[in-house]
């Protein structure tokens, strides 16, 4: 019997010796003798018999509606979930048994709390199916075990994000409670507390079988008229073109016939690339050895909750009276060379890098130096840039669904996502906010670019555990997209962010230049640690829940743009145009606000769903139809639009919008010009001086209105200006083609030089623009918020009799009431808040921040989230004025305003230069 402690040590000089860096798989192997039951601590796993048959266990049909590639946990979720929305022509092909690539070993943990509201309302359903429904239904055993959670802090900034999470889980009647050590200690005897500064506890937390969940889910799926087939692996994927050069799935191969559907959902796992690339889709994940150990018996451990030590990157799951023991450590093993004959196997275990959760394990539970080891289990899993899942229709092919990539996640997550999933199949988009799984989140040069896929993804494995802090920002893979004006602000001492594979600036630091380094993959694989690495630097001195170090600059940055002028290099946005013979007709559909003024004017706007979420806020500017003056104008002889969105969420713009126009059939052409040009924007009370010395155009309100754009001179450079804010100033934003940006830059920064102007960046814009109520998309603005809800009514044409897509429900909802709407608070105390705080009215949870920040010119913490009505009714004016409302940070309560217009400038006079 191996002892995890003094034993294992002696393991280490047997294994393997150590091979090349970021090469670690090439001399690994793998085979069946490792992957018997006893390996996995599952009493029962589906793996089939020696010898049984191995054709498919049943009849192919012709055609289906809806064919899911791949068995596993979500494979399963997504078959049932159709079902249950009455889909009864609905294929699974498993091509092995079910569960056997990668489920059958997962740890099947299921922790409730996440820092994310969307979340934890996906691990919420999750929990519901695999603890209630299925038994319900089926009156089978999931394997469900609801033995609770346990959270490990030893520090404060640990404890203090286990306090957020404890806040926003009160919204959702999670419960859960902070425990000092000594309360820790009364829970769980065997831990050592002597490191302790306090754990959150979750009772409701538990543990899934995989078998069982699987097997229910299956069976349940079949009753409603579903088709589950095993022994059926897909060799091919049969694309078409349509008459508008539209790409769509036609069908699927497998060797024992072909399915003609015009729908594949991609649940394959860590094998998702190939299935991929059968139809020309890319899907950026990257496969890595993932383990835990089983111990044996440990006296006293019975009914146990899971253990979770963050710091020490280790987690223990209770398995009857025993414990998994398994982490996310900084040098996991690349799987390189996937096989396709990978079913119900194992790697062997590399203790060399194993042993690093062990010492944590031991130093939190000391008798498992005392304990042996039962059995290994190294299994492949599947891990992306930013550790999410990888969901929704592949930009490449229609009908081509992704549900893959759950870097070892998928049990837990699996529930909410295959209901969502199932939902976005059938109604064209999902119910809740999915853009942080949506695989259009990723830009179209990033999701094949191997160096960036390779690098995120270990950097997001490695900092797995990590605390997740408001103002982290990656190392690897930077400076892969960079504006005309990176060099020039480098020099000036921009610490960048990155965004969409965009280096946008943050702030800008006093001591000068502070670039991202190429990854050093934390120093792993024998990589040497970058060196005086002063971006590196900078950024850990931000990871905190109080004020940043950097809050005072950050409030100079803010305080010059409310005072007196400040530039904003805004180049990462998407510069859109769209022309064509139906033009109009596509703006009108697309566009919540009618954006069919006169030429010379911009419009904000929304973009719907069909349910009347809000896919996207932009600007949309009707341009004069001529000659091509590229990138400032494109040819046209009709209508034509240049639409300006957020940088970060382009990707996904773009792609709603072209989806709009093929499913609506315009004849329109949408062309993305946003390499071509650079973006600056000139705010304060003193950028219309700066740039009447610039720019060869009256800048008087009369000659050059809010919301409106003109092509003029800057400097002797055409560009094109417009007259707009994102932070509540009067202001002129100046989109150049890339080769005259510095050129203009340099003249801006020189006739601002008399007035004090200075360079900021995306940490003043958040917080000047909160202060001003200004939305952010993804933040206080998502898909499941309509413009009603979110306090833009101003940018629906529902006045007008124009059609529009999600029309209908606005005016439903408008008729009905509100049941939910945006609220700003403000709190009195100096507190940080960053959102997720949990919002009372009277003492009864109503909401939670989506977004907060500090005003600095109105020196106020503010915050704006949505609240509901706790007994369904409308929420109206007086229900907000006359209740008490708190806000809740970390378990701490503050007595917090309720503001129905923003706090600062309401009446919107300084957008229209009128300061008093």
């Amino acid at each position: 019997m191996a002892f995890i402690g003094r034993a294992v040590q002696r393991l280490v000089s047997a294994v393997r010796p150590s091979v090349a860096p970021l090469c670690r798989t090439s001399s690994r192997s793998y085979s069946t003798e490792h992957t018997s039951e006893k390996s996995v601590p599952y009493e029962k796993t589906l793996k089939q018999e020696e010898g049984a048959s191995t054709g498919p266990t049943k009849p192919l049909p012709r055609s289906a509606d809806v064919v899911v590639i791949g068995g596993g946990s979500l494979g399963c979720q997504t078959v049932y979930h159709l079902a249950k929305m009455g889909m009864t022509n609905v294929v699974l092909l498993e091509r092995d048994r079910l569960t056997a690539g990668t489920t059958w070993h997962t740890a099947g943990l299921l922790w409730q709390l996440r820092p994310s509201d969307v979340e934890v309302e996906l691990l919420a359903h999750t929990r519901n199916v695999i603890s209630k429904d299925l038994e319900e239904e089926t009156g089978l055993h999931t394997g469900w075990i609801q033995n609770g959670g346990l959270f490990i802090a030893s520090n404060k900034q640990r404890l203090d994000e286990y306090k957020r999470l404890m806040s926003l889980g009160k919204v959702y009647g999670i419960e859960s409670y902070v425990l000092s050590p000594a309360e820790t200690k009364d829970l769980y005897p065997l831990m050592n507390i002597d490191d302790l500064y306090g754990t959150l506890y979750v009772p409701k937390d538990g543990t899934m079988d995989p078998a069982g969940t699987c097997t229910t889910l299956s069976r349940a799926a079949t009753a409603r008229g579903a088709t589950v087939i095993e022994n059926c692996p897909v060799t091919g994927i049969q694309v078409r073109t349509d008459d508008l050069g539209v790409k769509k799935v036609k069908a699927v191969e497998t060797p024992h016939g072909t399915i003609e559907t015009p729908c594949v959902v991609n649940c394959a796992g860590v094998w998702a690339t190939k299935l991929g690339e059968m139809a020309g889709v890319n899907v950026p994940l990257i496969a890595m050895h993932h383990a835990y150990v089983v111990t044996e018996r440990i006296e006293g451990i019975q009914n146990m909750p899971n253990v979770r030590d963050h710091d020490a990157s280790v987690y223990l799951r209770l398995q009857g009276d025993a414990l998994s023991v398994g982490g996310y450590e900084q040098n996991p093993i690349f799987w390189e060379e996937v096989s396709d004959k990978f079913a119900f196997s194992l790697f062997d275990l590399d203790w060399d890098v194993f042993m690093q959760h062990i010492e944590g394990a031991i130093n939190r539970v000391p008798v498992l130096e005392q304990t042996g080891i039962k059995s290994t289990v190294c299994g492949p899993e599947s891990f992306t840039a930013d550790h999410k899942p990888l969901m929704g229709e592949a930009p490449e092919v229609r009908g081509y669904f992704l549900g893959c990539g759950f870097n070892s996640a998928g049990m837990m997550l699996g529930g909410g996502c295959g209901r969502e999933l199932a939902k976005w199949i059938v109604h064209g988009r999902p119910e809740k906010d999915m853009y942080g799984y949506d695989i259009r989140r990723f830009h179209s040069s990033l999701t094949d670019n191997t160096r960036w896929i390779r690098e995120r993804s270990h950097e997001s494995y490695a900092k797995n555990y990590s605390v997740v802090f408001p103002f982290d920002e990656p190392l690897a893979s930077r400076n892969m997209r960079k504006d005309p004006f990176h060099e020039v602000l480098t020099e000036q001492g921009c610490m960048f962010q990155e965004r969409h594979g965009w280096e946008r600036p943050g702030w800008f630091n006093k001591e000068g230049p502070a670039p991202p380094k190429n990854y050093d993959y934390y120093g792993a694989y024998n990589i040497r640690n970058n060196e005086n690495y002063r971006y590196k630097e900078l950024l850990g001195k931000e990871y905190t829940f109080d004020f940043p170090p950097h809050h005072d600059v950050i409030k100079s940055e803010c305080l010059s743009c409310r005072h007196d002028v400040t530039v904003f290099n805004m180049s990462y946005f998407g510069k859109f145009y769209l022309t064509g013979p139906d033009a109009k007709k596509a703006a009108d559909w697309l566009f919540s606000a009618d954006v069919n003024k006169k030429p010379g004017s911009t419009v904000y706007t929304c973009m719907l769903n069909k349910r009347g979420g809000a896919e996207a806020d932009l600007t949309v500017s009707r341009l004069e139809p001529g000659a091509a003056k590229l990138p400032l104008a494109p040819p046209s002889d009709g209508d034509v639009y240049y639409l300006a969105i957020g940088g970060g969420v382009a990707e996904h713009n773009w792609n709603h919008i072209r989806t709009v126009i093929q499913d609506q059939g315009f004849h329109c052409q949408l062309t993305d010009h946003s390499e071509d040009m650079g973006m600056i924007s000139i705010q304060g009370p003193k950028s219309r001086e700066v740039l009447q010395d610039v720019l060869d155009a009256d800048l008087s309100n009369e000659a050059f209105p809010f919301s409106t754009h003109k092509l003029v001179n800057a400097a002797g450079y055409q560009v094109r200006a417009m007259r707009l804010s994102f932070v509540g100033e009067l202001g002129w934003e100046l989109h150049i083609p890339k080769d005259s940006c510095v050129p203009v830059y340099r003249a801006v920064m020189a006739a601002g030089a008399k007035h004090g102007i200075i360079n900021s960046g995306y940490r003043a814009i958040d917080s000047l623009s909160i202060e001003k109520g200004y939305r952010h998309w993804h933040a206080d603005l998502r898909p499941d918020d309509t413009p009603l809800e979110a306090g833009l009514a101003f940018t629906c044409k529902l006045k007008s009799s124009i059609p529009f897509q999600g029309r209908e429900t606005l005016e439903k909802q408008k008729e009905a009431g509100l049941r939910r709407r945006i609220v700003c608070f403000t709190i009195d105390e100096k507190i940080p808040m960053f959102g997720l705080e949990a919002i009372f009215r009277n003492d009864v949870p109503v909401g939670h921040l989506r977004r907060a920040d500090y005003g600095f010119f109105i020196d106020k913490t503010l915050g704006y989230g949505y609240i509901h009505n706790p007994d369904g009714g409308v929420v109206s004016g007086d229900f907000i004025k006359t209740g008490k409302f708190t806000l809740e940070r970390m378990g701490v309560a503050y007595e917090a305003k309720a503001h129905l217009k923003s706090p600062f400038d309401p009446e919107n006079k300084r957008v229209k230069g009128i300061y008093e």
